[in-house]
């Protein structure tokens, strides 16, 4: 079982493949309100495309939840923009594993708008 921390460590690194080792090749994952990204390349791709937009991020897990299969995390997500100012936001993250341990739903819960702002 991959453990938030793990998951989150891997995202803030912001390689777009750095989930392909712990999602399956068949996952679905919703960024806020996107349509599905399905697959793990198509994960990647879509990964690609939100990390390109700001120069870094980092989580802080404030609340985290298993039950069975599915894990729920509570985070600030501090991203640093393209002009260096640094913005937080709270976010919750969802994902279910299945047997094999590997991911086959993740859903980001996030309002992106601030990242953008002037």
């Amino acid at each position: 079982m991959h453990t938030a921390r793990s998951i989150f460590q891997k995202v803030d690194t912001m390689d777009p493949h750095a989930l392909d080792e712990v999602i399956a090749e068949d996952a679905r994952m919703v960024f806020g309100n996107t349509e599905p990204l399905v697959g793990r390349a198509a994960i990647a791709a879509g990964a690609g495309a939100f990390l390109s937009t700001f120069k870094g991020l980092r989580h802080r897990i404030l609340n985290e939840w298993s039950v069975g299969a599915d894990t729920i995390v509570e985070t600030e997500v501090t991203y640093t923009r393209l002009d260096g100012k640094e913005v937080s936001l709270p976010a919750v993250s969802i994902w279910r594993v299945r047997d094999d341990g590997l991911i086959v739903d993740y859903r980001v819960f996030f309002d992106v708008a601030p990242i953008y702002a002037p």
